[in-house]
């Protein structure tokens, strides 16, 4: 485990509000829906979101900044590496939350906010583990096997 890649995730778990069921977004098409994800860096994120930068760091392989836009508070995250990235998403998918993943980057929010984001952005988007905090558990879909 990389302390770098845990830290990121420790950050940006409190904007990933509910936790959710494990969704396979690693394989599969989107259908021709929505943008295609481009890789891009930390600051083309902010200027394609339309959001100010605050919080930013830099690690070797990832960079992480925080926005906040009219259509919420969400966490940026670039990577140098589509590895990087999935090392990445493997030790935060745990942790729960909802994801919104392109090529070489992460957005962390609600899924509302994702929702939107996804629509200049592009992307899939990817739930982290169901934690069962009583809240029902609609739509869950654990079928899929995949881990």
């Amino acid at each position: 485990m990389k302390p770098a890649l845990l830290c990121a995730a420790a950050v940006a778990l409190p904007l990933a509000a509910g936790c959710s069921a494990i969704s396979d977004a690693t394989s599969g098409g989107e259908g021709g829906q929505g943008k295609v994800a481009k890789p891009a860096s930390l600051a083309q994120l902010a200027q394609q979101t339309s959001c100010s930068l605050t919080g930013q760091r830099k690690v070797k392989d990832l960079e992480q900044g925080n926005c906040k836009n009219s259509q919420g508070r969400y966490v940026l995250l670039s990577f140098t590496t589509d590895q990087g990235m999935n090392t990445w998403l493997h030790e935060a998918r745990p942790w729960g939350g909802v994801y919104l993943v392109g090529a070489r980057w992460v957005v962390v929010s609600q899924e509302p906010t994702l929702q939107t984001l996804r629509k200049d952005l592009g992307g899939k988007i990817v739930h982290g583990d169901n934690h069962g905090g009583g809240n029902g558990g609609g739509g869950a879909s654990h079928g899929t096997g995949h881990g």
